[in-house]
């Protein structure tokens, strides 16, 4: 135990001695040698300024957005910004083919004409506790599964203890440094969200995908909601609930940016591996991405050719599609990146490195040959895996097949209750109203047709469900031609009750699991999920239980090695803070890009009519008017519309705000850099950027285009 207290102890100094711009940083950590850095960069608060739990501070500022997104308080009454792509879904929910605010953007001109967001919550984070020593000391002596399940138990405890649900307190403790330190994040969640504002899809999501994750950059992405409560406290909406007046908000600076100034995110970034091994480098490269690109690839391609055809398609499917090309581009690019950045190599010489070290050092000699060992065992059906859950699973019926596994348990188990049969209907039936809610029918027909001909060319033979396709052959024909498969397709989407809904209610009258078993949907969905869960699930659970438990010592013997290397945390969707400077960068030979994209970019990409770079006609008015107001920036007499900084963020850091030294919002983060595309796993210092809409572009969009002057004299502008 000594010597674990030891390595924490180091952590902290280690931390402390990090530079920018590479580090997500623990805001209750940031060393004194990391804020003297901060501040020489051009950071002019204190650090208790930055985060502190007895008084108001930039973390309070900062929430949880939804389940995967962050976004930042700008008013005494409760005003949010966050990313258009992170507000997408409620937006699509709250239009119709009327009222299309997904299309034509939205403002409420006053708080009565808000719109609840069902299901949206935000969390605030009320403090953050070191809880490593009570983990510790419950984990002594274990090791590998053991020690896993250990640990989830004790982390399951302290969670409980630490929550409040009668005042909407929640805690979870993360687990930092691969499971070597331990730390509680207590949030107080907030339910009533209302609907504010959001630009048209043609302004947020300006580019498409086309530009997605690539610089120059020239898209609207933001959108505004705001919080309620009842006298301050977390409530259920109730239409008298009242705006929250949060402890404290962020001013807004319409100065603008210049080259070389300093940038500060706060944010929740998602998840980093970057004491990843080669092992997993390798995997990674030659399997999982490439597998979940094609897949993707043909479910976003069916998805597209529906939603083209008709807006009310395009509402249906438009969340759907926006979460599945995010990463389709972005697995795509990490890939490339690491390929050609070589970062297998790279790994692998650090660790002939530590394997050297090692020898001699009982916890860590055998280390790297076990992993081996492990990666060896598993390889084989790694593929497998990415086409269960984005191939099979990626078919909204088949997702919602699988989902009734847990109706047919219910059934067939002996000795079940009636209540309790009841309770797993009554479940299943409230699930399929929201799938069906969501559900195109051509499109999943096309995707079921195209995955089932893609595994069963690509998982090898010996691994697939017994019998399947040899039944596919003999009824629908040659299993070498996609009219087999569309054949197939057909008979299930057609003849199967999940569809139906006079079969559904004729079975939920009289439930009978015969009737469930042999439903096509069903059939199919279980002959595919049981043979895996059966067969190779449990080589999945072995290999994650000996890869965590080998991370977690190649990461505590790396520090023994060299106490002094400069280390932080991989990202954990907790509160990070990361800082950096507004720089342009040079990506490839003769190439300059410079650090803000301007409205004449916007202009020279527009394409009228076009699905992604058409824009509407008030908003073309006022751009060739240069009617720009307060927001015109004075260096390029032009409206700024984005811009780049060296700060380090991932996934989750969407909304994020993105602040000067006077801790003044400047800009929203929303993307990076597809040259740097490799972040989760290797930092690049030299082209990583994040791209930030700026917030001169934020509140015209709002103020001009969107008519909405009463949202801005809610902020407290900096001129």
């Amino acid at each position: 135990m000594k010597k674990i207290l030891i390595t924490l102890i180091l952590f902290s100094s280690v931390l402390s001695k990090a530079l920018a711009d590479e580090g997500m940083w623990l805001p209750l950590l940031l060393g004194q040698q990391v804020y003297n850095d901060m501040v020489k960069k051009g950071l002019k608060l204190s650090k208790e300024q930055l985060y502190s739990v007895n008084k108001a501070s930039l973390k309070d500022a900062v929430v949880i957005f939804g389940n995967g997104c962050t976004g930042e308080l700008v008013s005494a009454e409760g005003l949010i910004f966050t990313n258009h792509h992170c507000g997408y879904s409620q937006i699509a929910a709250a239009s119709t083919v009327e009222h299309n605010y997904l299309r034509d953007g939205f403002y409420a001109k006053n708080k009565g004409e808000e719109i609840p967001s069902q299901g949206l919550s935000v969390r605030f984070l009320l403090r953050i506790d070191d809880v490593t020593k009570e983990v510790m000391d419950s984990l002594q002596g274990l090791s590998g599964a053991e020690r896993l399940a250990a640990q989830n138990r004790v982390l399951s405890t302290i969670n409980a203890r630490m929550s409040d649900p009668s005042k909407s307190i929640e805690t979870l403790v993360s687990s930092l440094f691969k499971g070597n330190q331990f730390l509680a994040f207590v949030y107080q969640r907030y339910t009533d969200i209302r609907l504010v504002g959001a630009p048209p899809e043609s302004v947020g999501k300006y580019g498409g995908d086309t530009d997605n994750w690539e610089w120059p950059r020239h898209t609207g992405d933001f959108s505004v909601f705001r919080v309620y409560g009842n006298n301050g406290q977390p409530a259920s909406y109730a239409a008298n609930n009242t705006p929250l007046k949060p402890k404290y908000f962020l001013p807004v600076s319409i100065k603008g940016v210049k080259e070389g100034d300093f940038a500060m995110i706060y944010g929740y970034p998602g998840s980093t591996n970057r004491y990843e091994t080669s092992l997993g480098v390798k995997l990674a490269t030659d399997i999982n991405n490439p597998t979940l690109v094609k897949l993707r690839d043909v479910r976003l391609k069916y998805m597209l050719e529906e939603m083209k055809k008709d807006p009310a398609i395009k509402l249906q499917l438009a969340g759907d599609y926006a979460s599945i090309a995010n990463y389709w581009k972005f697995y795509d690019g990490e890939t490339k990146q690491l390929i050609k950045y070589d970062v297998y190599g790279q790994k692998r010489k650090s660790e002939e490195t530590f394997i050297k070290w090692a020898a001699n050092k009982p916890e860590y000699k055998n280390l790297f040959t076990d992993l081996e060992s492990a990666y060896n065992a598993w390889r084989p059906y790694a593929l497998h895996r990415v086409y269960i859950n984005e191939g099979i699973l990626g078919s909204p019926l088949l997702a919602f097949a699988a989902s009734l596994q847990q109706l047919e348990a219910a059934m067939v188990k002996p000795g079940t209750s009636q209540a309790d049969i009841k309770k797993a209907l009554d479940a299943a039936n409230s699930s399929r109203k929201s799938f069906l809610a969501a559900h195109n029918r051509t499109s999943d027909q096309n995707i079921v047709a195209a995955v089932l001909q893609m595994y069963y060319n690509d998982v090898p033979k010996e691994q697939q469900p017994i019998g399947l396709y040899n039944a596919i052959k003999n009824e629908y024909g040659a299993l070498d031609k996609a009219s087999t498969y569309q054949k197939y397709a057909e008979a299930i989407f057609s003849q199967t009750m999940l569809l139906d809904n006079n079969k559904w209610d004729a079975f939920m009258r009289n439930p009978d699991a015969t009737v469930l078993q042999q439903d096509l949907a069903f059939n199919l969905s279980s002959a595919y999920l049981k043979n895996w869960q059966s067969k190779y699930l449990p080589y999945y659970q072995q290999f994650v239980a000996r890869n965590n438990e080998a991370g977690r010592l190649y990461l505590k013997g790396i520090m023994e090695q060299d106490p002094k290397k400069i280390m932080y945390p991989d990202a954990t969707f907790t509160m990070r803070v990361s800082y950096g400077k507004v720089d342009d960068y040079k990506p490839r030979d003769a190439v300059s890009y410079d650090y803000v994209t301007t409205m004449k970019g916007v202009l020279e990409k527009y394409k009228p009519g076009d699905y992604e770079f058409d824009l509407p006609a008030r908003y073309l008015e006022l751009a060739r008017k240069k009617d720009y107001g307060q927001y015109i920036d004075k260096r390029t007499n032009d409206l700024v519309v984005g811009f780049i900084t060296s700060n380090d963020i991932t996934g989750g850091n969407s909304g994020s705000p993105v602040m000067n030294g006077n801790g003044e919002l400047i800009g929203l983060a929303f993307d990076g850099n597809y040259e740097a595309l490799s972040h989760k796993i290797a930092f690049d210092k030299d082209l990583n950027r994040t791209i930030n809409v700026d917030i001169r572009y934020v509140l015209w969009c709002i103020d001009k285009l969107g008519g909405a002057s009463n949202l801005i004299k809610e902020l407290n502008i900096k001129r």
